[in-house]
């Protein structure tokens, strides 16, 4: 986007929110770049893979909804047990949740002994892959399933690379298995997940992208052929095996990727650290925005009266400064252009000073715009998203609860 396009267009939105019944920080989507990522997505993907949404990314039921129309997935990927339980209450019987980390069996037991009671046919023993990483977890599942009386399917946490935890070699996998085999009536192996954000993560001067990625797909393949050779009454053809995430989907477009599953969620909204060279084209969607609420002539800083004078001199960004609603977000500062939070006055989660270039025009009422740094994060102190559209404020979706 131009400067000059950048500039209309924060202008517009910045009239939109003007207009809006009422005027605190809030949360933006742009519902025509979003449109754009998820194009961009699906005309990308694997063929041979089925596309799963990373919730903890897209933290609001409307939005993962508004993305699972539009890219035809029912296949979610969930890190927190309050997510879990929401979106067991307002899935369908088609969709299937995977875990993204192992999670404590105290939690298990406590979101199966607490269910929703209205749901729209989910079912929360057949729909969710529980994550495992190690042996006792499995045992510990396996004492969970047949507490409930129901049978779980477990899916098997890989390392290929990250060490970050999963089973790392193959005689450990191996034993992890055997206890699965023994112990078909309580529970099903479902899958592998292995995460590899690692591949463009490492500097290349210690191991390049593509020596990383062959690494990982390598150990990831012998994975399967096990469970194949050695296993076979736990295998079928629809096992889930999972894995990259936004910064590696464009890695797995080649059909001899080991997976059959893949993972995204940031790259649809594009906070600023996944800027990065393997997700270029995809659009900026997401944005802070917050009402300015005072603004004075110069920079006056607390028992610094007297210098007032000076540092408007020094730096020209002095000759103006601002108040904002909130603040102290993970998030940068996009609009006007040069914004900077005031580092004499120190940071504030109340009321931000800025200060901005002499020639933007800025007053009060008028909102400042920032990218947030992560969306799984950012998003969550936010009870609402508002999905605009060709400046227009079309939804509000809500914020799925964190507690």
């Amino acid at each position: 986007m131009s400067i000059n396009k950048e500039n209309e267009y924060f202008q517009q939105l910045n009239q939109t929110l003007k207009n809006h019944q009422r005027a605190i920080p809030c949360l933006c989507i742009d519902l025509n770049g979003l449109d754009e990522n998820i194009a961009r997505l699906i005309s990308n993907f694997n063929k041979n893979a089925a596309f799963r949404i990373v919730v903890k990314s897209l933290p609001s039921f409307e939005l993962i909804q508004y993305i699972s129309e539009q890219a035809n997935t029912q296949n979610f990927m969930v890190f927190h047990q309050p997510f879990l339980t929401e979106l067991a209450a307002r899935l369908h019987e088609n969709a299937d949740i995977l875990l993204g980390k192992p999670m404590p069996v105290k939690t298990a037991h406590f979101f199966y002994d607490n269910l929703p009671e209205q749901t729209n046919g989910f079912n929360p023993y057949r729909q969710i892959q529980w994550l495992v990483d190690t042996k006792l977890r499995i045992h510990q599942y396996i004492e969970l399933a047949q507490k409930t009386g129901q049978k779980l399917r477990l899916n098997l946490e890989l390392d290929i690379g990250l060490h970050r935890g999963g089973f790392g070699n193959i005689n450990q996998l191996k034993a992890a298995l055997q206890i699965i085999e023994t112990h078909q009536d309580e529970v099903e192996f479902s899958g592998f997940m292995g995460y590899d954000p690692h591949v463009v993560k490492l500097p290349s001067i210690i191991r390049s992208k593509e020596k990383a990625l062959r690494l990982a797909n390598d150990f990831y393949d012998t994975c399967k052929m096990l469970v194949q050779k050695d296993f076979p009454a736990l295998w079928h053809e629809k096992l889930t095996f999972n894995g990259a995430g936004s910064p590696t989907i464009n890695l797995h477009k080649a059909a001899d990727s080991p997976l059959n599953d893949i993972s995204a969620g940031s790259c649809l909204v594009m906070p600023t650290t996944f800027d990065i060279p393997t997700l270029q084209g995809y659009q900026q969607t997401c944005y802070i925005a917050t009402p300015v609420l005072k603004k004075f002539e110069g920079t006056t800083i607390p028992a610094l009266e007297g210098m007032k004078n000076i540092l408007n001199l020094v730096n020209s960004n002095h000759r103006q400064s601002f108040f904002i609603y909130g603040g102290f977000w993970k998030a940068d500062y996009c609009y006007p252009k040069g914004t900077r939070q005031n580092s004499l006055f120190g940071v504030s989660t109340n009321q931000t000073m800025l200060n901005v270039p002499n020639s933007a025009e800025l007053e009060v009422d008028d909102f400042v715009f920032l990218r947030p740094h992560q969306s799984e994060f950012v998003f969550l102190q936010f009870g609402e998203i508002l999905a605009i559209r060709n400046d227009k404020i079309e939804e509000t979706w809500t914020i799925l609860r964190n507690y």
